[in-house]
């Protein structure tokens, strides 16, 4: 038997066709991001391996991460089966837009001195880092990410060396969205030009 609330919603179709406009409307900003991280990414000064500028950017979507849609870009991207070098920029409905950085493997050995001697301009730009043990995870619980803010130089560094992979994420409200894109390419920059240091 359907509830009062999901008979109502069953038999309008007009929330459903709001959410395909709005999962339209992201997945738009998600390409123009795109090409302007692409843009940067032509820097002759952005020093990231050849491999990983070789593979395409890629916008997939879902509609159960926790239950809920989602869409992410994922520029650049290398997942191998023990080496991963991503940024991945997410949309996921109800909560957040978010940007993360996530290496494992070679890259996490080549790259992780830069990040945590970095530990300062990620903490005042916000930054949370990845304490879960799941790699696969994007919530914002305290289970999965901490703040920088609440972590010293000592535990972020711990936390860096001692785990298998490196995540580093930020969010932003949707009330934020008119600036969304900005948001997100801004950071995106910030990280790239971390890691090109």
């Amino acid at each position: 038997m359907l509830s009062a609330k999901e008979t109502e919603l069953v038999t309008n179709s007009d929330w459903i066709l709001t959410k395909n406009q709005i999962l339209q409307k992201v997945k738009w900003l998600l390409e123009d991001i795109q090409a302007r991280q692409q843009q940067f990414l032509n820097d002759p000064q952005v020093g990231l391996p050849s491999e990983v500028m070789a593979i395409s950017p890629k916008i997939s979507k879902g509609e159960n991460y926790k239950g809920l849609p989602y869409l992410v870009l994922d520029h650049p991207r290398v997942f191998g089966k023990e080496d991963h070098f991503a940024i991945r920029t997410m949309f996921w409905w109800g909560n957040f837009f978010s940007i993360t950085l996530h290496l494992a493997g070679t890259y996490k050995q080549d790259y992780e001195r830069k990040i945590i001697e970095s530990f300062s301009l990620l903490s005042d730009a916000d930054y949370f880092a990845g304490v879960n043990d799941d790699q696969w995870e994007h919530h914002f619980e305290a289970s999965n990410y901490l703040s920088l803010r609440e972590m010293d130089a000592k535990s972020f560094k711990a936390n860096t060396a001692n785990k298998r992979f490196i995540k580093l994420a930020k969010q932003f409200s949707f009330m934020q969205w008119e600036n969304a894109g900005d948001n997100l390419l801004t950071s995106f920059c910030q990280l790239i030009r971390l890691l090109s240091k």
